[in-house]
């Protein structure tokens, strides 16, 4: 049973922005996940830092919780 991602956001996030590997990690998904997700554009908002991807931890929590808004509708 993979844990609930709400859990972890609901614990704090760290105070830092998030790499892709934090997010699969987050989400128990494969790092390739995370990356068609932003591809496809349907998953936490990210943004370029340079050539790398960050997220920002209040993005991911706004993301997860329209995620359940969706899935109660």
């Amino acid at each position: 049973m993979t844990p609930d991602p709400r859990t972890a956001l609901r614990a704090g996030l760290p105070d830092r922005y998030l790499t892709p590997e934090d997010i699969a990690a987050m989400f128990s998904v494969p790092i390739e996940t995370v990356y068609h997700w932003r591809k496809q554009r349907t998953g936490p908002p990210g943004f370029r830092v340079g050539r790398h991807v960050r997220y920002d931890p209040a993005a991911v929590r706004a993301w997860v919780a329209r995620q359940g808004e969706r899935d109660v509708a």
